[in-house]
């Protein structure tokens, strides 16, 4: 149950990340409106919060949240912005996963 809680929170953390950027981003670059950056602000002040939640040293957080960033965001390649990943996309995303998990769950003495 600890580890799927845990994924639940880094896939939360990471779409906070995500938005926090993304919306910029949208201003940036597609000339949307600049009051985009308030909703921008307040999603990576609650990306910063979230990670704070993990009861782990910061720096192993940090590098599995990595792990689950990178899975996420090809999930929003492909919801958002409407591209299919591809099968290197989606190898790299487990990879990538599979690197979290054995930096969150291996055994520590």
């Amino acid at each position: 149950m600890f580890e799927l809680k845990t994924i639940a929170l880094f896939m939360i953390t990471a779409i906070a990340e995500i938005v926090g950027c993304y919306l910029p981003y949208l201003w940036l670059k597609q000339d949307k409106s600049i009051w985009l950056l308030i909703p921008a602000a307040i999603s990576l002040t609650l990306f910063a919060w979230l990670l704070s939640l993990h009861p782990t040293a910061a720096g192993r957080v940090y590098a599995a949240y990595g792990g689950v960033y990178i899975f996420v965001a090809v999930l929003w390649l492909w919801i958002v912005d409407d591209i299919k990943p591809t099968t290197w996309d989606i190898v790299g995303a487990l990879v990538a996963l599979a690197g979290m998990a054995i930096i969150m769950f291996a055994p520590r003495s």
